[in-house]
């Protein structure tokens, strides 16, 4: 199956969860939960895929997917 698709799926859902880093980039962005799940929604393709390097990370490969998406916010 499609990674973009499980990821929105999972975002509908509400099957996810902010790591700190990225609650902490969120607020430097003034960026809500909400605006990160409709850009994920509205997100037509992966950008690319990394491995992870984090080294909480031993046992098992992990991979992060960066996406990036046509969302505007309107002021």
């Amino acid at each position: 199956m499609d990674v973009l698709i499980r990821i929105k799926r999972a975002v509908l859902a509400g099957r996810y969860v902010f790591s700190e880093k990225a609650r902490v980039e969120m607020e430097t962005d003034d960026l809500t939960e909400v605006d990160i799940a409709e850009s994920i929604l509205s997100a037509d393709a992966i950008y690319k895929r990394v491995r992870s390097t984090s080294p909480s990370r031993k046992s098992r490969r992990e991979y992060l997917y960066v996406i990036q998406s046509p969302t505007k916010t309107v002021w």
